[in-house]
């Protein structure tokens, strides 16, 4: 008896190497998200304007 071939696709036909792709993009990209709000949970926004504003003051 021979081996059969691996085959890409599932019994539904859905193409197993596209869906691995997917879920590694929405992965990254929710890894991205997730990085981007606790980033901004920790800025303070009128801190950040204060000092750009005494930054922009010394430059002239």
């Amino acid at each position: 008896m021979a081996k059969q071939p691996k085959q890409n696709k599932t019994a539904a036909g859905t193409d197993k190497n596209h869906v691995k792709q997917q879920n590694q993009q929405a992965a990254q990209q929710n890894q991205n998200q997730q990085y981007g709000a606790e980033f901004a949970s920790q800025t303070d926004a009128q801190q950040v304007r204060e000092q750009n504003q005494k930054s922009q003051a010394k430059k002239k």
